[in-house]
């Protein structure tokens, strides 16, 4: 798997992952919504820890810069 996340795009992934985690947990937001976005934040975290988002694949999108 080629990288094709940049440093911007994988710090702004992980902050709306913790963000919904936290609303998440706090019982801001609960039910099926919140479960979904918690759903949605793991994943988020998940491509940011690899690097690689499948759905830029297809779009031809890589934010990661050229060496």
């Amino acid at each position: 798997m080629k990288k094709n996340m940049g440093q911007a795009d994988t710090i702004i992934r992980l902050v709306l992952a913790a963000v919904m985690a936290i609303l998440f947990f706090t019982n801001t937001i609960s039910g099926t919504l919140g479960m979904v976005l918690l759903l949605l934040g793991g994943v988020f975290a998940a491509t940011s820890v690899i690097s690689f988002c499948p759905l830029y694949v297809p779009f031809g999108i890589n934010t990661c810069k050229k060496k």
